[in-house]
Order: C-alpha cells, then structure tokens, then sequence
C-alpha cells in the first residue's frame, strides 16, 4: 500500500468519524464541536492538492511506506 493510499483512507475515516459524532441526527453524537475537526481535515486536503504538503504523507515516508508504485 502506498502513502497516497494510506492518506486517502485515513482522512476519509477522520471524515467520517468526525462527522458521525458531530451531526445530531447520528447515533454517535456526542457534540457539535466535531465538525471543526472535519472542517481540519478538508482544509487540509485542500491545501494539499496545491502544494503538495501533507503532514501525514511526511510521516509515513519516515516509516518506510513506498509513496507510490511507480517509483
């Protein structure tokens, strides 16, 4: 598995993850103040799509994960 793969699943759990516990209508809720967590990590998608920096990305190369196949 690759770093982009990895980066992929793991915002897209935190997503999900954040807003099960945020949204009210879940049955996880636990408080409103989750979606900033959610708004975190979209921004941080975000930015990273322009320039390439992503924390995440810099940890797991530091663990030995291959960034992609091709290389």
């Amino acid at each position: 598995m690759t770093t982009e793969r990895i980066v992929r699943i793991v915002a897209g759990f935190f997503i999900l993850l954040s807003l099960s516990l945020g949204v009210q209508g879940s049955p996880l809720f636990h408080n409103s103040n989750w979606l900033w967590f959610t708004v975190f990590v979209g921004a941080n998608l975000f930015q990273s799509g322009f320039t390439q920096f992503c924390p995440l990305e810099m940890i797991l190369k530091k663990l030995g994960i291959k960034e992609s196949l091709c290389r």
